[in-house]
């Protein structure tokens, strides 16, 4: 049995999967990437492979992707999460044409083509407006959970309308809303709309075909979801494993090239005595993970 794995390194948070030789997805594994993003990178792996029931060195090829794929130290290559948002959105919905990824600290659209390959994209990484990073300082400012601001945000019946979308002088427009006797759930319902609006007018420079798959950290937010949804005019897919998709579809690059070094081993060996086909395997070291 062959098996691939794909390690998702983001700024805020470390995805990892684990892929049959089936495709089919066998483990995974989530946690907070922190200030050492190797060994955020090698701790995701190995939660994948354990969840997965297989030995870390019986995986026999590892992609890394993400903003920390190069601190992947112990896969074998390394591929843009461009290609592999792409990849993977293919994967989980077939009829993708539009990627919508929204992480911590950027935002992306990608056109994608029938085979999965990227078509064109556009990324908004140079602010932090429009990102996680900014739902999160509107988390704080109003002193709720992260996690809460998504069902918060639906309980909105007027929404209110931001002077900015600038996650450092998000506070200050809270702030005055609140003074003004606005309720946490029309604010943050505001702060969602503007964001979406935002979202949406950066991937309409690549051309906004459906289906559209919503993509990275902040596809878990219901709220965002369905703010996605009024401004497209389109229904939005979205999974349990939205959040892995870049993981994903590095994995399943990975579990393509695995595939090719047996293929290619078996042609070397044709005509010589039997052997045990050698894969290369990723070596982690149990020292960076502890």
């Amino acid at each position: 049995m062959i098996y691939a794995g794909g390690v998702d390194v983001g700024s805020t948070q470390t995805k990892a999967i684990i892929l049959s030789g089936e495709r089919k997805i066998i483990g995974r594994c989530l946690i907070n990437t922190g200030a050492f993003v190797s060994a955020a990178a090698e701790r995701a792996f190995r939660g994948a492979a354990e969840n997965a029931g297989v030995k870390a060195e019986d995986v026999a090829y590892v992609v890394g992707t993400g903003y920390g794929r190069y601190k992947v130290n112990f896969g074998n290559a390394q591929i843009t999460e461009i290609s592999c948002h792409a990849r993977g959105a293919k994967f989980l919905f077939p009829n993708t044409q539009t990627v919508i990824d929204m992480g911590g600290q950027d935002a992306k659209g990608i056109r994608v083509g029938p085979d999965g390959d990227v078509k064109d994209f556009v990324m908004n990484d140079k602010c932090a407006a429009g990102t996680g990073r900014f739902l999160s300082n509107a988390a704080e400012t109003l002193s709720v959970s992260l996690d809460d601001i998504g069902p918060i945000s639906l309980k909105g019946k007027k929404p209110v309308r931001l002077s900015t979308v600038c996650a450092v002088f998000v506070e200050s427009d809270i702030m005055s809303y609140l003074a003004d006797g606005k309720t946490m759930e029309d604010i943050m319902a505001g702060v969602h709309s503007a964001i979406a609006a935002r979202t949406v007018a950066l991937v309409r420079r690549v051309g906004i075909e459906p289906e559209v798959a919503f993509t990275g950290g902040v596809s878990r937010n219901i709220g965002m979801v369905k703010a996605l949804e009024e401004k497209l005019g389109l229904p939005v897919n979205v999974c349990d494993d939205s959040h892995f998709i870049g993981a994903i579809g590095a994995a399943l690059f990975a579990l393509e090239r695995a595939i090719a070094g047996v293929a290619e081993i078996k042609d070397v060996d044709m005509n010589a005595a039997p052997a045990k086909p050698q894969l290369v395997m990723p070596t982690v070291s149990s020292q960076a993970v502890n």
